[in-house]
């Protein structure tokens, strides 16, 4: 304990020590003995203590500090805001924000950064403009952290070209400015602009350290775009940073290996980050159950309770769409009924994924009764799960029933109408069919091309069926005319059931030849060596056929090919797929 003759300052650095530590205990005995001494109501002590309180996830015991201090200085109004955002309550802070303002006081360039925080929190553009027009008023736009928080702020609010332009108009630049606006041009899928934006940070501004929010943002565009190639250099350069221990990095780089289909990468960035967080057990379980590794997403569960990693819902997610995907139902039933054991109450997500778990199964009636049973409105993903176990098992008679239920909801995606037509042309009802896709065109919605495409290098290759594009579509037909006869010769059998249309049995075997993800494989055929594997990427689900013919193309070229779809990933080798023909 400190001696009585100590001064303020003392106390002041004792609080910031404690403040560091997060020792709780210290502090509040430090505390009182500061209330005995009188030096509560000295600013700087009331500062940090504020602050103290707001580290040590008390926000509301800086509230009743601050609402006790008689004579309140700008240094007081930033602290306690401050303690409101730091621990997560943005309305909070910008309602004590508003107050200070009323007391006539400016922000400056603490305060400001601090409110852009909570405002990007609570994604209220209004409060947005608001704040950009009283930095422009008091002449803060023009500081590098203000300007930062103002490009992270709109970037956050999805006002892309309004950071841009707060970007551009920027003096000086810092890492924050760069990343924010990194991050906001990933967020809305405009991978491109956030890539060349990121070779800019490293080219132009040679000041510049790039921190594990800019990397995460740029490993979530590779992990979007599947760009294998530099989503590797930038892993090289996390490593260069030693930011490739972060947490949040750790999590981004999982996902872009598993995304690009190179699993093994994502084990091993596992393995190599000893201290995980909640966001890299969830990283690495999806990761497991997308590519069928579903033992090894229940024993990292396990494995989770035993470090003492307490789950949320996204990792209740991750457990059941292993088990969708592999057709275990009495585990999923189990992993459901575990969430309320964790506090965790099921949302429309989850319900979605046990009615697909059950629809796959053939269990139609029981997941319609887990549709009914439901404490919220059935989404549009929840009633999609139940068509694709109708479309599935070939139960027409459901179909059409959950069709009826569908359009009740009014306008719904063209993926949901897709399945519908389909259905109906599975069973040769082609006027329902017809009916179905009638309504997209009356809603002006287009059915979504199918493609699939390939990485070489920093080329992607892509491919739509029947495709004659490509500068090596001679070679690639070639290539495709000689794995037919090999596999002819092997077994295989074309199912043109799955070229739903009304044309004949010659047509249809063409058709369905030179669907996209064979003239992709084709490719990685002539231009890959022998010990590399082929990794297509296709927008849309694999057709059956194409998953049969595929089993016998890694049979007899004795190559691994895995093919990502927007289901799962599908890995073939030797004749066999790691799905075990369950997707």
């Amino acid at each position: 304990m400190l001696p009585p003759q100590s001064d303020c300052r003392d106390i002041c650095k004792v609080l910031v020590c404690l403040t560091h530590s997060r020792l709780l205990p210290k502090g509040l005995q430090l505390h009182a003995y500061v209330i005995k001494l009188g030096f509560e109501t000295l600013p700087l002590v009331c500062h940090h203590l504020i602050n103290f309180y707001s580290k040590t996830n008390l926000p509301h015991s800086s509230h009743k500090l601050f609402d006790s201090f008689p004579q309140k200085s700008a240094t007081t109004w930033s602290s306690v805001i401050s303690a409101f955002a730091q621990n997560d309550l943005p309305h909070l802070a910008l309602r004590f924000f508003r107050r200070m303002l009323r007391h006539g006081l400016l922000p400056d360039d603490h305060t400001l950064p601090t409110a852009t925080k909570s405002c990007a929190a609570l994604s209220s553009l209004p409060t947005a403009h608001s704040l950009h027009a009283l930095a422009l008023k008091s002449a803060n736009h023009f500081d590098v952290f203000v300007g930062s928080s103002l490009v992270d702020m709109y970037a956050k609010c999805g006002e892309i070209n309004n950071a841009r332009k707060v970007f551009d108009e920027m003096p000086h630049k810092n890492v924050v400015s760069w990343s924010g606006l990194i991050y906001g041009y990933s967020q809305l899928g405009l991978d491109e602009e956030a890539l060349n934006l990121f070779k800019c940070a490293l080219q132009q501004d040679y000041d510049i350290r790039v921190n594990d929010f800019t990397l995460s943002s740029v490993l979530r565009v590779c992990s979007a775009s599947t760009l294998f190639e530099l989503g590797k250099q930038v892993h090289g350069l996390c490593f260069k940073t030693s930011f490739d221990s972060s947490c949040f990095v750790a999590s981004s780089l999982i996902s872009l290996y598993s995304k690009c289909g190179v699993v093994e990468g994502g084990y091993k960035v596992f393995e190599e980050v000893k201290v995980r967080n909640l966001g890299m057990w969830n990283a690495m379980l999806i990761a497991c159950a997308q590519h069928a590794h579903t033992g090894k997403t229940f024993e990292l569960f396990e494995e989770m309770g035993s470090v003492g990693v307490k789950p949320n819902f996204i990792t209740f997610l991750c457990l059941l769409y292993a088990c969708s995907h592999a057709g275990l139902v009495e585990r999923g039933k189990h992993y459901f009924g575990l969430m309320k054991e964790h506090g965790i109450e099921p949302g429309s997500q989850h319900y979605a994924t046990m009615v697909d778990l059950l629809g796959r199964a053939g269990k139609l009636d029981e997941a319609f009764r887990v549709i009914e049973g439901m404490p919220m409105e059935p989404t549009e993903s929840v009633w999609g799960a139940l068509l694709t176990g109708c479309r599935i098992h070939g139960n027409t008679e459901w179909a059409s029933f959950v069709a009826d239920r569908i359009f009740e909801m009014g306008a719904v995606s063209s993926g949901i109408n897709v399945l519908l037509s389909n259905a109906y042309a599975a069973a040769g009802r082609w006027e329902e069919a017809a009916r179905a896709r009638k309504m997209l065109r009356d809603q002006g919605i287009k059915k979504e091309t199918g493609l699939s495409w390939v990485e070489e290098g920093n080329r992607v290759h892509t491919f739509a069926a029947g495709d004659r594009s490509h500068g090596k579509t001679k070679e690639i037909y070639e290539k495709l005319e000689e794995l037919g006869e090999k596999i002819a010769k092997a077994g295989y059998v074309a199912d043109t059931s799955f070229v739903l249309k009304e044309v004949d049995g010659d047509e249809k075997s063409q058709t369905i030849r030179y669907h996209s993800e064979r003239l992709a494989i084709a490719f990685g055929l002539i231009t890959f060596p022998q010990e590399r594997p082929i990794r297509v990427m296709k927008n849309l689900r694999v057709c059956g056929d194409c998953h049969t013919a595929i089993k016998f193309i890694s049979k007899c070229t004795g190559r691994v090919i895995i093919v990502r779809d927007n289901n799962r990933f599908h890995r073939f080798e030797e004749g066999k797929c790691t799905c075990g023909d369950y997707w």
